[in-house]
């Protein structure tokens, strides 16, 4: 009997170091992803390639709304972890839904900022500049979306999951994903961005 006590409990263990092995993996090959992305647009705007330059279309204060939207989105996920190792339930759901609303305040002045580029002749499809741009940018706002998917998810989710052991690793995950996301935004925002204005 207690032996398999122990081996249930190695058995449990194990799977939960594959898991955080796998979600590093994930994360691993993301960094792959947005590293030969980085290249690519830095490739393509050159001193003097051809198409339009991202600095004469640019709206730098909205660019800084948004990188404030999505660091205080991280801050307030923060918040959810610590409610969570609090075992306060419901203040963790409220921090993930405020994190939420930050984060969908994001993407929804990214897909602004897009129509107003392409509204003004800075399209996707004018040059491998412009293409380049909207690859990275929209690359990150996809994953962005994702994890506002996953944020809902767990939500509705917490209130069900007994075993708090598989919440806190189901929120460690997540909010890897999303320190990630604010990683890759700030390299967007310096490289793409502020470089792209000089």
């Amino acid at each position: 009997m207690h032996t398999d006590i122990l081996t249930e409990a190695e058995h449990h263990l194990d799977t939960d170091s594959i898991d955080v092995f796998g979600f590093w993996l994930y994360i691993m090959s993301d960094c792959i992803l947005f590293g030969s992305l980085f290249a690519v647009f830095l490739v393509l705007n050159y001193p003097g390639a051809p198409g339009p330059d991202i600095k004469n279309y640019l709206n730098l204060t909205n660019v800084l709304i948004e990188t404030f939207l999505l660091l205080a989105s991280n801050f307030t996920f923060c918040l959810a972890m610590l409610g969570l190792y609090a075992h306060k339930l419901v203040r963790v759901q409220l921090w993930l839904f405020i994190s939420f609303l930050l984060g969908a305040s994001f993407v929804f002045m990214e897909i602004k900022e897009f129509i107003e580029l392409a509204g003004n002749g800075f399209s996707w499809d004018v040059s491998g500049k412009t293409s380049a741009f909207f690859t990275l940018v929209g690359t990150h706002g996809l994953h962005v979306s994702c994890g506002l998917l996953w944020i809902l998810i767990m939500i509705f989710q917490l209130p069900l999951i007994k075993d708090i052991a598989i919440a806190k690793r189901r929120m460690t995950c997540l909010g890897l994903f999303w320190n990630f996301l604010d990683i890759v935004w700030i390299f967007v925002f310096t490289i793409v961005y502020l470089m792209g204005a000089i």
